[in-house]
């Protein structure tokens, strides 16, 4: 987690319960309306989805899901 959204929780943490549940339905707003279908990603989630792509990813549509035994070795 970054340094800012520990941040923000910690400022959270302070709020009363009811403007606690404010604050993180705020926040709901702000990434879907950033992301509404959720499918960027975080500069993170970029570097892992590259690293597992590299080192032997396998498409999940390139399996053939009825026939398993075929990929033991």
């Amino acid at each position: 987690m970054s340094e800012k959204s520990m941040a923000a929780a910690r400022l959270m943490d302070m709020l009363p319960e009811s403007e606690q549940s404010f604050a993180f339905e705020f926040i709901k707003k702000l990434v879907r309306a950033w992301d509404p279908d959720y499918t960027r990603l975080t500069p993170q989630e970029a570097v892992e989805l590259a690293q597992a792509e590299e080192s032997g990813f396998v498409d999940e549509n390139d399996v053939d899901w009825d026939n398993l035994s075929d990929y033991a070795e």
